[in-house]
């Protein structure tokens, strides 16, 4: 009924809401983000009000959101939300970490409902156990008992609470309240309410009290219902700031500030009048002061100073709330920003990597150009180069986003699952502002989710056992990023049990694996990649690694990416995932072999050097090997690896580029070496087929292609 009532109101206006759905869906989980970020740093033992109104602010801009574009699900329980956060942030309540828990859960169900809308999730969760669960809270109960009864203590506080509600009715019956609404910036507010009430029939009944707007720019009207006080206002504050609302009996007059035809003594204010709209108006911080201090002489009550200070200091509440919030003013996230789609982006950064192409054209056609009698022309195309770089820069970190978009959520993660499993585990998070490509994190971030449950799950041992260890109690897992040359590292560190070598190659030999005791720690941790492993026999024996570690690699080494692990029994383990930062465009070396020309990522190029007579060394019949400063390493011919056909026979190619990758080192006998330059990354699997040794394609100045050797598995060839 309400979601069909706002679409027709919008149809109306001639508004189409639904061209605002996507821009309300990413501020909505943005919201969601960062609001359980901050739940999940929210220290229960001294709450900052700061902290309290910003997570507040987030439930309210959501469910402001889902009540304008009519998904009343999702408005109904951040209502919710926002009335227990609002009983926290009034210090009507003291935080709790079942309050934590139980917002948290909140969040993970508004997720769920939010992607329902969006046509991307099944069914809509059923919210009516939480519901009451957050309103037994919000009423100052326990989920854990049957009963859910609120304080009574509470109620004097009313005057500074945001909702002021007298005592709940003990049964269902038809009352008379007065509705007074504040002065609004937009008068047709009030007008709204009236309309609102009116379209939900078993309220009850509204009519006005006054014949229009007072002076004091207050409305009032006159209910007949059997809801409750906070039912009604839940209703209200979906469209007015409860601020700016106040429920009480009903009173002859026009008005309730001072001077106005029935409006009560200024003097004997009660104690439920709540919220004063302007200054030195009945329920005020100043008059609720003085009336407390009036109260408390006529009874007799000689109560110490302090106790006259802790009664002001809730009613101060509201007006102090004010000024802290102009200190930190309420901007949108996206203040500063513009929401662009992925695929103008995308479309962006193609149109630059043809612009380097043709750059790249025309600095080689410029080559033949004599630069004495063309100087103006050759000092353009030296422009060109440069701004061309510059763009691409420019352009490619568009599309880098922090580290910090991936860590974020394994906190909550975390905390779910030590919390199964019995463990204390702290997270420890560093680099989270190195950047990487959009397209990478999206596909980095399940292997990394992978790691970190593993760590916490089979590598941190349980308190007692930690203890029995000589070990904190609290496990800690490490995440760290940071840039290495032209690559990005991730590394997942645990400080629990590690792996047991035994234990690995006596279950390798067991799935008839090649395992040998002559095999070195590196390539003993390398077992656990193998698919043989994901069995949950290997669970119990070798601490779970090798479940879904094979999947991990694969799609990391689908990335471009090469995966390292490093061990130490009963201390721990570190797992780093090294990747290129984008897979769009990147520097790269220039070498000919014969007619062919091959780019070498020039992050994994160390050094090229000329080869001298009596460097190569023969091993066997095939292997051969060359020194480099007292080390050697396997030389690998790329003009046999490819078949390159060569026409001038009696050519032997003298030159040599050191590349490294997954922590080995090979030498490339290459013809020469053509230069330095940028190349467009184009997908050779997707637009031909996958060829070994390639990881992709690019085009040249000239308009030939040229292929992206793939230096990994270049290297584990020279290992087999």
């Amino acid at each position: 009924m309400a979601d069909t009532s706002n679409q027709s109101a919008s149809a109306s206006a001639g508004i189409d809401l639904s061209q605002f759905f996507q821009v309300f869906f990413e501020e909505a989980g943005e919201n969601l983000q960062t609001m359980e970020q901050m739940l999940l740093e929210l220290d229960v033992n001294a709450a900052d009000d700061e902290e309290l109104n910003a997570i507040f602010r987030c439930a309210h801009s959501v469910k402001g959101g889902a009540a304008t574009f009519g998904f009343n699900d999702v408005a109904e329980l951040t209502h919710q939300m926002e009335a227990l956060l609002d009983k926290l942030r009034r210090h009507e309540l003291k935080p709790t970490a079942q309050q934590v828990d139980v917002l948290l859960a909140a969040g993970d169900v508004l997720k769920a409902m939010l992607a329902r809308h969006q046509g991307v999730g099944g069914d809509s969760p059923d919210t009516t156990e939480l519901l009451v669960t957050i309103k037994t809270l919000c009423a100052g109960g326990q989920v854990d008992t049957a009963a859910v009864a609120g304080k009574p203590a509470a109620a004097p506080q009313a005057p500074a609470a945001a909702a002021p509600s007298p005592a709940p009715v003990a049964a269902p019956g038809l009352r008379q309240l007065e509705l007074t609404v504040g002065a609004l910036a937009d008068p047709s507010l009030a007008d709204n309410l009236v309309e609102l009430f009116k379209e939900i029939t078993d309220l009850g009944t509204i009519e006005p009290l006054d014949a229009g707007r007072d002076a004091d720019g207050m409305r009032r009207f006159k209910i007949v219902t059997a809801s409750s006080d906070a039912d009604l206002l839940d209703l209200f504050t979906f469209h007015v700031p409860r601020e700016a609302v106040r429920l009480g009996p009903l009173t002859a007059g026009y008005g309730f500030h001072e001077g106005a035809p029935g409006a009560p003594p200024v003097e004997t204010p009660s104690a439920d009048q709540g919220y004063g709209f302007f200054e030195d108006a009945p329920g005020s911080p100043a008059q609720i002061a003085a009336a407390a201090a009036a109260a408390a002489a006529a009874a007799g009550a000689a109560a110490p100073a302090g106790d006259s200070d802790t009664a002001a200091r809730p009613a101060a509440k509201p007006a102090a709330a004010k000024p802290a919030e102009a200190r930190h003013p309420v901007a949108p996230p996206d203040a500063a920003t513009l929401r662009v789609s992925v695929e103008k982006v995308d479309q962006l950064i193609n149109l630059v990597g043809e612009l380097v192409i043709t750059q790249a054209m025309l600095a080689q056609n410029s080559k033949a150009i004599d630069s004495g009698l063309h100087q103006q022309l050759m000092s353009g195309l030296t422009d060109l180069e440069r701004n061309t770089r510059d763009l691409q820069e420019a352009v490619m970190s568009i599309r880098m986003i922090p580290m910090s978009m991936v860590f974020n959520r394994f906190p909550r993660m975390l905390r779910d699952l030590a919390a199964k499993l019995g463990k204390k585990v702290e997270l420890v998070t560093q680099g989270e502002a190195t950047e990487l490509d959009k397209g990478m994190v999206e596909k980095i971030t399940d292997p990394l989710t992978h790691l970190v449950r593993n760590s916490c799950d089979h590598g941190i041992e349980l308190p007692a056992e930690r203890v029995a260890k000589g070990k904190p109690e609290q496990g800690t897992i490490t995440l760290v990023a940071s840039h290495q040359g032209g690559s990005i590292v991730i590394e997942v560190r645990d400080d629990g049990k590690g792996l047991n070598r035994q234990k690995l190659l006596s279950k390798a030999r067991e799935k008839g694996l090649d395992a040998p005791d002559s095999m070195t720690d590196a390539e003993v941790w390398g077992l656990i990649f193998a698919p043989g492993f994901s069995t949950a026999e290997v669970v119990t024996d070798v601490s779970g690694r090798g479940v879904g570690m094979d999947v991990v690699k694969k799609n990391i080494t689908s990335l471009g990416g090469t995966v390292e692990i490093d061990s130490a029994e009963g201390y721990g383990m570190s797992v780093k995932v090294r990747l290129p930062l984008t897979l769009a465009i990147m520097d790269g070396m220039s070498v000919g072999v014969g007619e062919e020309c091959y780019i070498l990522p020039l992050g994994s190029v160390v050094e090229s050097f000329q080869v001298q007579p009596g460097m190569v060394k023969t091993i066997g019949t095939t292997g051969r090997v060359v020194e480099v400063r007292d080390e050697f390493m396997p030389v690998i011919d790329l003009e046999k690896v490819f078949q390159v056909p060569r026409f001038d026979f009696e050519h032997v190619s003298t030159i040599m580029v050191v590349v490294e990758a997954e922590g080995g080192r090979v030498a490339l006998l290459v013809d020469e070496l053509l230069g330095q330059q940028q190349v467009v990354v184009k997908n050779l699997e997707a637009n031909y087929r996958k060829v070994p040794d390639v990881s992709g394609a690019t085009i040249l100045g000239d308009g030939r292609v040229a292929l992206i050797l793939d230096v990994g598995t270049l290297v584990r060839r020279s290992r087999h």
